[in-house]
């Protein structure tokens, strides 16, 4: 069956596991390719399978035709207006055309400490929001969607517990690789550090986990809210994994922590990619060469 298992992120509840399969198999493939050429593995449909959870957010019996028609109202002060905030700020760090909370007087890093976000402010970001690369093509309706879905999934423990199951049934005895981008990854690191779960499925032999654009390194709102909790300011190691390979757009504002070294420590092979104007995209950091040598590297060892 399926040596690698790709978990998606957020905003994919209106597809499923074979709807992703076509378009992230080539792209993996494409990434294998691009990093070895002819050398590199040979991978057919068979070997890579899409764990799928976005219909835990969804209302249970039912699959909605579209997002809310949600606006700055919909946003939740605490965890939703928090990581809007995050975002606005990376946004205005990284890019030129994003203006950031009183930028004209104390800066962008000198906001933090006016916490939390008024109704105004929670628009102006979201106007803020639309002048940045990827986020730009993203309605905002998704975009409100995607924070509650990142909340609720702490929040929310029946709801996690639902989605870290989907992710375990796709993988099976040959399963090697988990590759997990943005929301997904943290649902695989804590899919893969919880013990009862692995003790549980004794067939199980995953070696490597590869983490694209993940929000992991996120002190507050992602770190310190982990199963299992941080100890002395450090993540858990995941048991039994041998190779962590984590990749990073240097624009990605989702990912703001680009390395996870200094958090989970300095076995993690941290990478740097350009994604261009997509720098959060699933299918970009796919067929990028790094992390296509990772997946080689994941099958051969």
């Amino acid at each position: 069956m399926a040596r690698i298992v790709v978990v998606h992120g957020i905003a994919q509840q209106f597809k499923g596991p074979r709807t992703l399969h076509a378009s992230v198999a080539p792209a993996l493939r494409d990434g294998v390719t691009a990093a070895l050429g002819a050398a590199g593995p040979a991978l057919g449909d068979d070997d890579i399978a899409c764990a799928f959870y976005g219909d835990a957010f969804v209302r249970p019996g039912t699959r909605a035709t579209a997002v809310p028609a949600y606006d700055e109202a919909d946003v939740e002060p605490g965890f939703e207006a928090e990581l809007l905030l995050e975002w606005w700020l990376e946004a205005a760090r990284v890019y030129p055309q994003v203006l950031g909370p009183d930028a004209r007087s104390r800066g962008v890093v000198g906001y933090v400490a006016a916490r939390p976000l008024t109704r105004p402010l929670v628009r102006r970001a979201l106007d803020a929001l639309t002048h940045a690369p990827y986020f730009a093509r993203v309605a905002e309706p998704l975009l409100i969607f995607g924070l509650k879905q990142v909340r609720r999934y702490f929040n929310d423990p029946a709801l996690r517990e639902r989605v870290r199951a989907s992710v375990a049934r796709a993988i099976d005895a040959d399963t090697r690789v988990l590759v997990a981008h943005s929301l997904g990854s943290v649902v695989a690191y804590e899919l893969l550090c919880d013990e009862a779960l692995r003790e549980a499925h004794p067939e199980w032999q995953i070696s490597s986990l590869i983490t694209l654009g993940s929000p992991l390194g996120l002190r507050g709102l992602v770190f310190d809210r982990l199963i299992p909790a941080p100890h002395r300011e450090t993540g858990s190691w995941p048991p039994r994994i041998r190779r962590w390979t984590n990749v990073a757009d240097r624009g990605d504002i989702v990912a703001l922590v680009k390395r996870l070294a200094p958090r989970f420590g300095p076995e993690v092979a941290d990478h740097e990619v350009d994604n261009g104007a997509e720098m959060h995209s699933m299918s970009r950091y796919l067929t990028a060469p790094v992390t296509g040598r990772a997946v080689a590297e994941a099958l051969t060892r």
